[in-house]
Parts: structure tokens; sequence; C-alpha cells
């Protein structure tokens, strides 16, 4: 099933989708948008001041902006909380629980009280950082596909994958300059990252979801510009 009004967006680690998401979170804050909360670690004031957003204020007339919700997973609930401790090894967990708990999040997070299921149907715009394919190819490689396969196989496609493509070697330099990496953020397992989604991808294009495919090695504010063209495509925006 697609679920229809849901754009979501994937890609290794370092390529850039929590900052594009924080981006998106800002152009579409104008009227008939509610943006909701912001990224876990991220401060209000990167939305203003971090980035120059071009045309910011200078939507054309025929663009709607409809009221938008941002998210991300894993949530900032308790179970998404358990899991991001555990991505840093405290506690450790075992690969096959992390991808249960995985699973429980995002239930939780589509079909909860005002979870993603609900206000999609309400004729929301639900845009999410990370979903079903993350698991797939994470917790796929972690621990096999069967088990995150079977967990997943239930929830509905998404209306949009929007992928960023990046050489997991220029991926490395950015995310390398983080404070910490979790147990993913090395270049040898981000190098099967990248090979696992081009293997798992065209499943949701079979199943309705467009794919759109981001260059996400040009700057910020290009990369922008990619993912604002590829959204305007959406019915949603068109009234």
């Amino acid at each position: 099933m697609i679920l229809q009004n849901f754009v979501v967006l994937e890609g290794g680690d370092g390529t850039g989708t929590s900052t594009q998401l924080q981006i998106l979170q800002k152009r579409l804050s104008g009227e008939g948008s509610a943006p909701t909360y912001l990224r876990q670690g991220a401060k209000s004031g990167d939305l203003n001041t971090a980035w120059h957003i071009p045309g910011e204020g200078a939507f054309p007339q025929q663009v709607r902006l409809p009221k938008t919700h941002f998210t991300f997973e894993p949530t900032d609930g308790p179970i998404g909380r358990l899991i991001r401790q555990a991505l840093h090894r405290s506690p450790a967990l075992h690969p096959t629980t992390i991808a249960h708990l995985f699973a429980a999040d995002r239930h939780e997070h589509l079909y909860g009280e005002s979870g993603i299921a609900e206000r999609c149907q309400r004729g929301e715009l639900v845009i999410c950082d990370r979903y079903v394919p993350s698991s797939l190819v994470y917790q796929g490689l972690s621990c096999g596909d069967d088990t995150p396969a079977f967990l997943n196989s239930r929830f509905p496609y998404p209306e949009l994958i929007l992928f960023f493509e990046l050489d997991p070697e220029i991926a490395e330099q950015r995310y390398r300059k983080r404070d910490t990496q979790d147990m993913f953020e090395h270049l040898a397992f981000q190098k099967r990252v990248h090979e696992a989604y081009e293997r798992i991808l065209p499943d949701y294009c079979a199943h309705g979801t467009t794919l759109v495919r981001i260059d996400a090695s040009y700057s910020i504010e290009e990369v922008a510009e990619q993912v604002w063209r590829a959204l305007q495509n959406l019915p949603i925006f068109k009234g």
C-alpha cells in the first residue's frame, strides 16, 4: 500500500539527509505550514542562521505550501531513545534485538496518536528522515535480510523517496567531523550500505513509490534546490 503525502529521505551516513530535513522545515514554515519539531540535538537557531535558502520568501504563486509535519527515525520516543543508546553500544544489544526495536518504534511512529498515517490521511504532508529502507539496509547487513524483511513487510510504502547519493569515501569525511560516531559509521560498512540501497530500492519503484535520486556531492544550497524541485512535483503542492 502507498501512503499518499508521505515523503522519505534516505541515504548512507554523511549524505546530508538530516541537514536537508532542517532546511525543508525552514522553507515550508510559511503560510499553511505547521512544522512540529527538529531532529534530536538540533538548535532552533540553526534553521535561521546556518544556511542561505535560495529563493526564500519568493515562492511561485502556483506552489501551495501544505501543512507539513517533519519527523525522523529512530524517533525521540522511549523506544527510539533506547535505539540511539544501543547504536552507541550503551547498552550493547544483539543486532536482531535492535531490528525488533526499530520495527516497534516505527509501528508507534506510524499508527500511534497523531502518527504519520493519521496525519497523511487528513491531508498533511509528512517528511521523514529515514524509514523502512534504512532498516532493510542497516539491519539487513547486521543480522541478515530475513528478519528485517519480515518485521517491516506490512508497513506502507511512501509516496516519494528522495535518495541521497554520495561516494562513501566523501561521506566518511563528513561524519568523521562529528563529535561521536555510531556503530555503523565506518567506511567498510558504509560501502556495503551503498550497495545494499541499490539492491532494495527497485522494489519500492515496483510497488508504486516514486524514487528521485539526489546528487549529494553538491553544496548544501544546491542539494536543497534539487530536493525542492522534486517535492513540487507532488500532487499535494498542486492543490
